[in-house]
């Protein structure tokens, strides 16, 4: 299965240039704790960076700075690591634990931004996946009481 079949497509975006309070507006408007921050290019949106509700939390409330001085792109993380539609969901929960990352924006082979992975995307995976290895165990006890009658 590739991180392109499970992603978010519906992916909350802003440009880097945007303010603070525009950011914790749509964050409240989409029911979100984070946006991919974006360029826009030539053949789609680049994702650029991300900024969380934490983000907002840590370096602009806490440190009582004017939010009406701050870019998005002060506080976003630049370090920003992405997966491709086709790549593997292993390897990509490899990448985001060597990392440190929970949300990963998912990119098409131009780099345009499509949609976007979490942890809690990967933990309903495998939860599904682990109810079905649970239900081959109790499927097999009764056949094995089946095969007693």
């Amino acid at each position: 299965m590739s991180i392109g079949e499970i992603c978010n497509r519906e992916v909350v975006f802003i440009r880097r240039d945007a303010g603070i309070l525009e950011a914790a507006q749509l964050m409240r408007q989409y029911h979100v704790g984070d946006l991919v921050v974006v360029d826009a290019k030539q053949g789609g949106r680049r994702p650029v960076g991300i900024v969380t509700d934490r983000d907002l939390v840590i370096e602009v409330i806490a440190e009582g700075v004017d939010m009406s001085k701050v870019a998005v792109e002060d506080v976003m993380s630049f370090e920003l690591v992405t997966a491709r539609e086709e790549d593997d969901i292993l390897d990509t929960m490899k990448r985001m634990r060597a990392k440190g990352v929970r949300r990963v924006p998912v990119v098409d082979g131009d780099g345009a931004l499509v949609g976007i992975l979490s942890v809690d995307d990967l933990l309903e995976l495998l939860a599904e996946e682990i109810t079905d290895l649970a239900k081959i165990i109790t499927r097999e006890q009764v056949r094995e009481k089946e095969k007693r009658k």
